[in-house]
């Protein structure tokens, strides 16, 4: 699973409901009974090596038929696909931690 996590490395733009755009970067995917979903990052944040803030979304359809990204509003399932991100995305960057 982990090597689905690190493939993709896309940027690409989002426009929220008050018609602002940000730019993100995807830093990881995964699979969760049967959902597509993405950590992403916005790229005009400060970063800070010692904690990473990302944002899932989950890949959906609109009514055309065109994939969009929606938010996860249910907590089980949010929880659940956060889980699965720490462990195999995150936990792998703490490279020193036991040194």
């Amino acid at each position: 699973m982990s090597e689905e996590l690190f493939e993709s490395q896309d940027i690409f733009t989002l426009t929220d409901e008050d018609g602002v755009e940000t730019d993100f970067e995807v830093v990881g995917s995964c699979e969760y009974e049967g959902g597509i979903y993405f950590a992403v990052i916005p790229l005009d944040g400060e970063e800070d090596e010692d904690k990473i803030e990302y944002t899932i979304l989950k890949s959906a359809k609109d009514e055309d038929g065109e994939d969009i990204f929606v938010t996860v509003d249910d907590d089980d399932e949010f929880d659940a696909v956060a889980d699965i991100f720490e462990d195999e995305l995150f936990s792998e960057a703490d490279y020193g931690a036991d040194e």
